[in-house]
């Protein structure tokens, strides 16, 4: 299962208590090496070749699902959506022209079985933020860069909707054990139905 939406929304966290739970493995998107150079290729390197970056970062989380799925589940926080939302939203450009770029390798990905879309409204974002332990470039931008917010929000929604396995994930209100109580019955719900259980917003 994939976990996708805009920095700070509880991605990270949510993803480690789903992989205790179901005894997956969890991962992130950027991978080892590609996380450690990625600082620097959002500072340094133009969009295009920035582009390639990621989209090679995501090659490479895209094989190691496939090494983990012989254990046993796999939790991705972030994948392919969080690389065309972010990389338009960054950059100026549309989806459209980010997906063109992204669809020759879209046969080569593994498919997640379901990807949770979390959404939060600005203040509670901002309260998610003030105890982030590991503040990122991407974090203080949110905020920091006008309009960078709303453009992800619209993005992610627009990737969500063209998503075949997306459901969306409210999570004002909601503590991360109450989340993570969401999916696990909408899985074993889904499990139990699956031609019946289709609603993409919980």
């Amino acid at each position: 299962m994939v976990l996708e939406g805009v920095s700070g929304v509880g991605k990270s966290t949510l993803s480690r208590l789903l992989a205790k739970r179901f005894g997956a493995t969890a991962i992130h998107t950027l991978t080892e090496p590609h996380a450690s150079w990625s600082d620097a290729v959002n500072r340094e390197i133009r969009p295009l070749p920035q582009f390639a970056f990621y989209l090679s970062g995501l090659l490479h989380a895209s094989d190691a699902v496939r090494q983990y799925l012989g254990r046993g589940p796999v939790v991705a926080d972030r994948y392919a959506s969080s690389v065309t939302a972010c990389h338009a939203a960054v950059n100026g450009v549309t989806l459209d022209q980010v997906e063109e770029l992204i669809a020759p390798f879209r046969p080569y990905l593994v498919a997640p079985d379901a990807s949770f879309y979390l959404t939060s409204s600005d203040h509670s974002l901002k309260e998610r933020l003030g105890t982030k332990t590991d503040v990122k470039e991407d974090d203080t931008d949110l905020f920091g860069v006008p309009g960078r917010l709303a453009r992800l929000r619209e993005n992610f929604q627009a990737v969500a909707e063209a998503d075949p396995s997306a459901i969306t994930l409210p999570t004002d209100g909601r503590s991360p054990d109450e989340l993570a109580d969401i999916i696990v019955k909408y899985l074993e719900n889904r499990r139990a139905q699956p031609d019946r259980h289709r609603h993409r917003h919980l």
